[in-house]
Formats: structure tokens, sequence, C-alpha cells
């Protein structure tokens, strides 16, 4: 198995960061390192003044800063160590914590934890596994911290206005103030809610997540994406609300069903698919070990991960342009689920199906060749992910629902799709409409 690449020599060194991105013409970084070897070493990294929109990144696995002029990682090591990824947005930057057992380290939670009333938001699923042992590491703190908690009912179709009511409920009801906590201890639904409950209540209080599935942990827990479902549309409802801080503890992942691992595998795809080549690389190479939950491959696919989000979050925090190629497979993913009803498919597999269909898109656009489609398509379906959405779905729903995308803007459908070699993507609506027409033909009965 192959896991992070090693390095051994200590001499600067430079970097062509280029993935000819549409973004921004190349940039060349400059690199130290400090230490004989990969694991363990501590990386200085030295970046010229970097254009907004930039869309680079090296291939070093760096904790990226956009407004500072020197970077300093940590790279993950697979003996236990903890990894540090930071999310720099000036005073209201924060870290991402990755490690095993981290749920038994209550001083990371307690260090980021305002006032003296704490509420953890969680599900049926999770609360008997986890929900005792989080409320006793915040009581560490010891004072006269008070802990609430609010059980939701598991799954996408309770991510709706009706739900979120029981979380104001019990914040009022325990009379949560403006120094509160809200801890959300689960996977994405729990987290886009309790983020999003945060931000309205009192008008905005803390909160710290804390994510149990691959989704959550390598995507939904960062970057400040909260919100709920509406019947027409997937997460129309919801603001931009950073947290706290991001406790990654891979070891919850051990209870997580095998259906929720691969779904959660679509959004590590996309990483490689749309700026990292080589992470895509490393799964083609390691995919067999994420599924079986080998401990090193899941730390490094998820520090990988929670690094590519966090630059481009830190470089465009509100979805101005960059950011919205994170959502690559997701306009026809969110069709899909949207279409079927939610929860019938997992986010992930909507993904995947979706990530397929802009492939093939693309290569009717003669965007990518036939080579490449075929790589991700046999990657999907080696993660044990769907290929196709189910073929009742028809193109006139699918036209319906994209029609309503958040990334509409003066009546024109943006698109994030593959452009290039392997690691870049544009988002646009200048694409031949019949491109899209024969995929959803392809696709789809009529």
């Amino acid at each position: 198995m192959a896991f992070a690449p090693a390095a051994s020599t200590s001499r600067p060194f430079a970097i062509n960061t280029s993935i000819g991105s549409s973004f921004s013409e190349p940039r060349v970084c400059i690199a130290k390192l400090t230490a004989s070897t990969f694991q363990g070493c501590r990386l200085v990294f030295e970046k010229e003044a970097m254009d907004p929109r930039s869309f680079t990144r090296t291939d070093l696995h760096l904790r990226v800063s956009a407004s500072s002029a020197v970077l300093e990682g940590m790279p993950f090591t697979a003996c236990g160590d903890m990894a540090v990824v930071n999310v720099d947005l000036g005073d209201r930057s924060y870290p991402i914590y990755i490690g095993s057992a981290l749920l038994d380290k209550p001083e990371l939670l307690q260090r980021h934890i305002k006032g003296q009333k704490v509420l953890v938001v969680t599900n049926t699923r999770v609360a008997p596994l986890y929900l005792d042992k989080v409320i006793e590491g915040i009581k560490g703190k010891g004072g006269d911290l008070i802990v609430e908690s609010v059980i939701l009912p598991d799954g996408e179709k309770y991510k709706d206005m009706e739900t979120l009511m029981k979380i104001f409920d019990k914040a009022i009801e325990t009379r949560m103030d403006r120094k509160c906590t809200f801890v959300a201890l689960g996977g994405g639904v729990i987290g886009d809610m309790c983020g999003f409950a945060a931000a309205s209540f009192l008008r905005g209080v803390n909160f710290i997540q804390v994510p149990t599935t691959v989704m959550a942990q390598v995507d939904s827990s960062v970057g400040g994406k909260t919100g709920v479902n509406h019947p027409l549309g997937k997460n129309l409802i919801g603001a931009f609300y950073q947290p706290q801080c991001v406790l990654v503890d891979t070891d919850t992942l051990n209870t997580l069903p095998d259906r929720e691992l691969a779904s959660g595998i679509a959004e590590v795809i996309k990483y490689g698919l749309i700026r990292d080549a080589p992470f895509f690389e490393w799964q083609e190479k390691n995919m067999e070990s994420l599924l079986a939950r080998d401990a090193g491959a899941l730390a490094y696919a998820i520090k990988r991960s929670c690094e590519n989000k966090a630059e481009v979050v830190s470089l465009d925090e509100k979805e101005g342009g960059l950011r919205a190629t994170l959502n690559f497979g997701h306009t026809f993913g969110h069709a899909i689920e949207t279409g079927l009803g939610y929860g019938e498919w997992l986010h992930g597999e909507a993904v995947a199906a979706g990530t397929a269909m802009a492939a093939d898109m693309c290569v009717r656009l003669g965007w990518i060749d036939r080579t490449l489609q075929s790589r991700i398509l046999n990657l999907l379906e080696r993660s044990k992910l769907p290929t196709a959405p189910p073929r009742h779905l028809t193109t006139e729903m699918f036209k319906s629902i994209m029609s309503l995308d958040k990334k509409v803007a003066d009546g024109k459908l943006k698109m994030i799709l593959l452009k290039g070699p392997l690691g870049n993507c544009v988002f646009t609506a200048d694409f031949d409409p019949k491109a899209l027409e024969a995929t959803l033909a392809a696709f789809c009965e009529k």
C-alpha cells in the first residue's frame, strides 16, 4: 500500500503549483523541509501574493493560510499522532483536529467552549454511541458548566424546518444565552442543522463540529455551510457560519455502516478530480484499503481532503467563484436526491452518480478524454458507488430541479465541469446546452 510519500531532502526547492486552472496562471512557491523525513516534519512554506480567485495547490500536504506569507504545517503520521489543519479566516480562523481517540482528550473540546452553557445536538443513531462521552468530556472543564442535549431523528428526510425547531425549543427551554456553545455530534445532517441553529439563535452563538461520518469529516463539517432542505430543493435555506473548531475522531468511523462509509468516499474522490491529481492517483492505489477501514489510509484521506477544503474556504469563504468548484457532481446529485425524495439515496451516492453524469457531459463537450472518464467510472465502481441515477427519473424532472439550483445566476445555470488533464475544472455557464441535453437523454427517461 502506498500512503503519504516520503521526503528526505532538507535543502530549499521550487515547486510548480500549476494544475492548469482556469482561475489563474501557474504560480511558483518555495518550500523548505527542516526535517529529514516527511513523517513528523515541520514544513515552512513561503508563498507569493495570491489573487483571491486563484485556483492552485501544491502537491505537499500543508496547512494553508491565505493571508499570511509564512505557513507552517505538520503532516499526519499514521502512528496515533494528531494532525491539525488550519482554516485561515483572519480573526475567525479555526483548527481541524484529526486523529484517533480524540474524544478521549477532553481538553481539545474544552479549550473551545465559550460561556457556561452547552447544548449538544445529536441524533438517535449517534447518541447511544458517543453522547455520554462527549458530555463527560465537556463537563470535565469544571465549574458550573451546564450541559444539555437534544436528540433528533436520524436521516436526510428530517433535515427540515420542523426538525430544526426542536433545537430552538430545547435552547429556549433550557435558557441558553448568547455566550453558550452548541456542539454538533453526528454526520452532515446534524452538523448542517446545528450550525444553522447556532447562526440563528439569538442572532448567533458559538458552535463546535464533532463529525462522526466520512462525509462530515472530509467535507460538510469544514467551511461553515449550514442549513436545511426545502421540498423544492436541497440546502436552499441556510447561512455561512463558521465553527470554533472541528474535532475529527477517526475512531468514530469504526461504527459507521459500510454504505455510509462508501457514501463519504464520493467527496474524497471529488477533491482529486477538481484540484489534486496526485490525491486521485493515490486513491486509485489505495481504494480497497479505504473500504477496509485501514486506519492509516483513512487518516491520510481525511487530512488531505480537509487541506483541500481549508485552502479553498480560506480563499473564497462565501462561494464567490473558487469555492463553487467543490460542488462538482452536485448539480446532478442534488437533483437526484430531490427527485427521489430526501433520504432514499445517501448524499454521496447521489453525488457519485452526478459525478458520472458530469464526466459524460465533459466528454461530449470535448473537455476531457474517454480515458479519464473510464478512470473516474472505475474508481466509483471500486468504491461501491452508483454510476447512474435510477432510470425512472426523467429529463424534465432534472431540468426543473436544476433550474432552482443555487448556482443559477441571471437565469443561467452555471456548472462545475472538468476541463483538460486530471485535476482541472471550470465553473461556467459557457457550455453547449446540447451536451447537457445529450447527457440527460443518455441517463434518463424522456
